[in-house]
């Protein structure tokens, strides 16, 4: 018998007939004794309907009302899980993130999680019911209601497994695990039968959606494991989906474990910088100061006196970062800001790279046999990313699956 925390997403409880699945799917660990807790999404499309409600009738919504309303999203389905439960015979009981005390800092709308009381849930776990909490939501300690951001179901379900010392957490979607890509992209993808922490926290803040960025932090905190499933499949135990965990024996075998890819990058170069210390600071300040994260950095080599500087944002901060940089030219004498919202950025991740040689040649040279020219380069330990136009994202990606063979299942010895 095992403690699981299970979490469903919007898709997964997106009418009553899926939510009536995902009760059978519940039903049928109970029959094999084991203890259930469940953390779910509002139903698909719900967050989208509630925030077009408050941005009709404001335009710019005030934040602690929003979270107000779009928690009542999470609130319609626990109560509609429990219900199918019921009339199944189990019992159930549900509950807000504030009647479990998920306990989170003040920042409406991305707020953290601080502190989970796990009283309650223990106490309906020893009465032999199955645990069904609202994700995404929780109280700061004025008891206000907070949300936790997109994707903070997630975050909730994790954070839950850690406070109660689960056997595991699983995170069900409409994929059935990670793999070596997106298969939409890339058909001959693979499912990764395990990946570590630490590539997953890679490969979801470089673009894959699977799971949510702060989630991976807390179990790898935590040393909770993730194991990735489809609500889609049938009601039977035996999955296997992607397990996420330490890096463990055979792990390391795997030279490349995937590849992730991000369309939303915009490039911005100011050229012509006066080269002197501090320049990087007077360019990068005031886009900091206008809320803009920055990602990919590159400052060419000075020559005559000058530089040039660049960098890549969100496409959705293009426009804005452009129009601060038109000042910070002018202020710094520099020649002209160049910009380039057509380009992608397409990551090779592994722990293999720590003891293997080589990668970022070999990935540059499939590249360049498929005519793709880089823009930029970043590297860490686990990581190569580059930046090429957006026309070659395909083919960027499917040379580099094929050139790397993550088509091939990899054999781990015992």
């Amino acid at each position: 018998m095992a403690l699981i925390v299970q979490k469903y997403g919007g898709t997964s409880v997106g009418s009553v007939e899926r939510i009536e699945h995902v009760a059978e799917k519940i039903a049928a660990f109970g029959a094999q004794g084991h203890k259930v807790v469940v953390v779910v999404s509002a139903m698909s499309g719900e967050t989208n309907r509630l925030m077009e409600l408050a941005t009709a009738i404001q335009p710019q919504p005030d934040c602690r009302e929003l979270d107000v309303l779009l928690s009542t999203g999470e609130q319609v389905t626990i109560a509609l899980l429990a219900m199918a439960l019921k009339k199944q015979g189990i019992a159930a009981r549900s509950f807000t993130g504030g009647q479990v005390c998920i306990r989170t800092d003040a920042a409406h709308s991305k707020a953290r999680i601080v502190d989970i009381d796990k009283q309650r849930v223990s106490e309906a776990l020893d009465a032999d019911e199955v645990v069904v909490v609202a994700g995404f939501q929780g109280v700061d300690e004025r008891g206000n209601i907070t949300t936790l951001g997109r994707g903070g179901s997630d975050t909730t379900a994790v954070a839950l497994a850690a406070a109660l010392k689960a056997d595991e957490c699983q995170i069900y979607t409409d994929v059935d695990g990670v793999y070596t890509t997106d298969p939409r992209i890339e058909p001959k993808a693979r499912r990764l039968d395990r990946i570590t922490f630490e590539e997953m926290l890679e490969m979801a803040s470089l673009g894959s959606k699977v799971l949510q960025i702060r989630a991976v932090e807390f179990a790898g905190k935590y040393n909770v494991p993730l194991r990735v499933l489809s609500s889609f499949a049938g009601a039977a135990v035996e999955q296997a989906g992607t397990l996420i965990s330490y890096e463990g024996e055979g792990v390391e075998q795997a030279l490349i474990s995937g590849i992730a890819f991000n369309k939303d990058e915009a490039k911005l170069t100011v050229q012509g910088v006066p080269d002197h210390p501090g320049v990087a600071h007077q360019i990068l300040g005031p886009v900091g100061a206008a809320n803009i994260e920055v990602d990919m950095i590159i400052q060419n080599v000075g020559a005559d006196g000058s530089t040039d500087f660049t960098f890549t944002v969100h496409r959705n901060d293009f426009q804005r970062a452009q129009t601060v940089l038109e000042q910070v030219t002018k202020d710094l004498g520099a020649r002209e800001v160049n910009a380039d919202d057509k380009i992608v950025k397409i990551s090779l991740v592994g722990v293999g790279m720590r003891s293997h040689a080589g990668i970022a040649s070999q990935m540059f040279e499939i590249l360049a046999n498929e005519g793709i020219n880089i823009r930029m380069i970043s590297t860490s330990e686990i990581k190569i990313s580059v930046v090429v136009d957006e026309k070659y994202l395909e083919l960027g990606v499917r040379a580099l699956h094929s050139g790397f063979g993550l088509e091939q299942s990899i054999e781990v010895s015992q």
